[in-house]
């Protein structure tokens, strides 16, 4: 007998060492939110702000939370990136110039990859873009 079982693949995901940086600034900053930056300045980077600092913009797409932190994409982002899974890592160098892992000599990164044919992705939690 074969039992087959749908899963739901997140749309954002981290790394362990993802995971234990993100406690470590938490430690500093208890109420953090993600935002995947569009590019300009500090690249096409995941950038952490204290949840107080940042306004999620209209048009940004909860795509899930990581740790228990939310993660936001900007709307047009996301339409580029919706058949990928966001892979949050770290590694060593500066963060982005306004982001928490600035100046701790570490980093975070996203990495992705596409979902697979017929592979269930969650679709996102929150969309903050109005009614069509």
């Amino acid at each position: 007998m074969t039992i087959t079982t749908n899963t739901v693949e997140p749309r954002v995901i981290a790394t362990e060492a993802a995971l234990a940086f993100l406690g470590e600034i938490r430690k500093d900053h208890p109420d953090i939110l993600f935002h995947q930056s569009g590019g300009c300045c500090d690249g096409s980077s995941p950038m952490c702000y204290p949840a107080s600092d940042y306004r999620v913009g209209e048009t940004d797409v909860k795509l899930g939370e990581i740790g228990g932190v939310p993660f936001y994409i900007s709307g047009s982002q996301y339409d580029v990136w919706k058949h990928t899974q966001l892979i949050i890592d770290v590694v060593p160098g500066r963060g982005g110039m306004f982001s928490l892992d600035n100046g701790r000599e570490r980093r975070f990164l996203t990495r992705s990859r596409l979902f697979a044919g017929g592979e269930a992705c969650a679709l996102p939690i929150q969309a903050a873009r109005p009614a069509e």
